[in-house]
């Protein structure tokens, strides 16, 4: 049996996004098309690899099994493929997502130094940005760093960012310029993309810990602009935005400073060598 290595990293990009829409956009395929490739790869195999429900996708017993074989041949062939590129490949910069302030930093050095070619990924942070670290698959990846990290992963601060709240008109909020943490404790923070048992996933359950902040992350992530609908029709909810955040612009929308404290979330960069160097600033 031949397993379709381009269905196979399919496989791995919606097992990370558990949306195919997302996945798809990730890989600048159709959602017909990343559909057919699983399809396909579910053939081969002879088994289901996720459990579809309007809920949103999850990994049947079979996928979560056969997840990290795939990782790993993913990984061979991407470590074959750069094998035969030699040393001037693009730098693969790894990011949580393209709206995220990290992507603004990749951008402003690619503006510096435009003789750099760079390649822009986007993952589930150090959850699959470890493993991709060590075997070459990334150069570098920006992300929270929790927990040990393997030696040959060097890390420095990249940027520190003020969080701000984003609440619709309705709520008894949207008048202030600023407001304490203190002032949210009669609100819910609906956070749907705080994936489980990833990184900021944990500042945010940290951060509600410490004061006292009730975080909803239930239900499918539909992405940012389902979540701003949400939060512009409801009195009582509100979302955490970093201050570089690229929010879409809604006419129902109001972005409020947080001060007394001003929580912030500190992304290092993180990378083996002398790969890790060459994003950070004044590089």
């Amino acid at each position: 049996m031949e397993l379709d290595l381009g269905a196979v990293r399919a496989f791995i990009t919606i097992a990370d996004r558990l949306h195919f829409s997302e996945a798809a956009d990730q890989l600048g395929l159709t959602q017909q098309a990343i559909s057919k490739r699983i399809s396909k790869l579910e053939t081969a195999l002879g088994t289901t690899l996720f459990r579809r429900s309007r809920q949103g996708n999850t990994l049947t017993e079979d996928g979560l099994a056969f997840l990290p074989q795939a990782r790993a041949l993913i990984a061979l062939a991407d470590q074959a493929t750069a094998s035969l590129r030699g040393r001037n490949r693009p730098l693969r910069v790894d990011v949580l997502g393209t709206r995220l302030t990290a992507t603004e930093l990749v951008r402003t050095f690619h503006e510096i130094h435009q003789d750099v070619e760079i390649d822009v990924v986007t993952s589930s942070g150090l959850r699959s940005g470890r493993s991709a670290l060590i075997d070459g698959t990334i150069d570098v990846a920006f992300a929270r760093v929790v927990g040990a990290l393997d030696p040959a992963i060097e890390h420095m601060p990249a940027y520190l960012e003020p969080l701000h709240i984003l609440v619709g008109r309705k709520h008894p909020l949207a008048d202030q310029r600023r407001i304490q943490l203190a002032d949210l404790g009669n609100s819910i923070a609906r956070m749907p993309g705080n994936e489980p048992g990833s990184e900021w996933a944990q500042f945010y359950d940290d951060l509600a810990q410490a004061f006292g902040l009730t975080i909803d992350a239930d239900g499918p992530n539909f992405g940012l602009d389902h979540t701003l609908d949400e939060i512009a029709g409801s009195p009582d909810v509100y979302m955490f935005s970093g201050e570089r955040l690229r929010v879409p612009w809604h006419p129902d929308i109001c972005q409020i400073l947080i001060v007394d404290p001003t929580p912030a979330i500190r992304t290092p960069c993180c990378g083996t060598g002398a790969t890790s160097i060459r994003l950070c600033p004044g590089s």
